[in-house]
């Protein structure tokens, strides 16, 4: 295949994600012909409201992937936390490369840690997970909604909406404003979102683009998001429920710590394991009935 039609979402962080596999693609063969095709996906068009209100998982991959299905596109990128634990008949994720900082972050206006901002300080999110998880940690805060992209965001924040923004590290990393980070985020305070900081690279199920993209993969992510979304389909989350996951692999050892939490923060369980990488699936699978089983599934409203 000399031409491969990239299908990609036109936020700066999408196109930023897309153009690196772009241009990994062009310093492995310097005669194929890869182009971006935007797509504007429901999650784009739909910004007055929570995600977890307009379909949560799904949002912003659900276009793409009909793109895919139809032939418009030979492969898509995506954030790899955006793509539901079930893909569509037809569709296969064909290469996971190496991920990026998985941890979520703090960007505070006055440069003042999560410990250190004063009680009642406003702190904006969108994700249902890191809300509960830091009034777990500080019952005190204010926790506001906001949606918009990076930069959508980052103004907000300049221009006093919120005293800080809690996000992925990885999106600032990936779009050059690492310098906006006051603080990475510890397990303790913030567990990250299923498969947070890695990419999955989408394409039909026929094994046509496997060989191309076999470079791109990374073993070792491949495994601890195959952990970590094993882990959220047990559990049957998305965005409605918030729940964390990060999966660690040293050697051929998988460690994993997973939380499942109210939105309120006032309820919170989280556990630990490890096993052999080679059965990552079974390993987010057991850590998801250690949490059911410790009192998630109260949490969830399973029992």
């Amino acid at each position: 295949m000399s031409r491969i039609r990239i299908g990609s979402r036109g936020s700066m962080l999408a196109l930023a994600q897309s153009n690196w596999v772009k241009q990994q693609l062009l310093q492995r063969d310097a005669n194929l012909e890869v182009e971006l095709t935007i797509i504007k996906t429901s999650g784009d068009q739909i910004v007055d409201r929570p995600i977890a209100n307009i379909g949560g998982k799904g949002v912003f991959t659900k276009e793409i992937e009909d793109a895919l299905l139809r032939n418009h596109i030979d492969i898509a990128v995506h954030s790899m936390k955006d793509l539901p634990t079930e893909l569509p008949a037809g569709l296969a994720i064909a290469a996971v490369p190496r991920r990026e900082d998985a941890r979520d972050v703090l960007v505070s206006r006055s440069r003042q840690g999560l410990k250190e901002l004063p009680r009642g300080a406003r702190l904006a999110t969108g994700s249902l997970r890191r809300q509960a998880q830091l009034l777990h940690c500080r019952a005190d805060l204010s926790l506001v909604p906001i949606r918009g992209n990076i930069d959508t965001r980052l103004r907000k924040l300049d221009e006093g909406e919120a005293d800080g923004l809690v996000m992925a590290a990885a999106g600032l990393i990936r779009i050059g404003r690492a310098e906006s980070i006051t603080e990475y985020l510890a397990d303790e305070a913030c567990v990250s979102a299923v498969a947070q900081g890695a990419l999955a690279i989408e394409a039909r199920d026929d094994g046509a683009m496997a060989e191309l993209l076999a470079f791109l993969h990374d073993p070792s992510t491949h495994a601890e998001v195959v952990a970590e979304r094993a882990l959220l389909k047990r559990l049957g989350g998305g965005c409605q429920v918030p729940v964390g996951a990060r999966a660690r692999v040293d050697g051929d050892i998988l460690r994993m710590i997973g939380v499942v939490a109210r939105p309120d923060g006032k309820s919170l369980c989280k556990g630990i394991i490890e096993g052999r990488s080679t059965i990552a699936s079974e390993i987010g699978r057991r850590l998801a009935e250690q949490l059911l089983k410790n009192g998630a599934a109260k949490i969830l409203g399973l029992s």
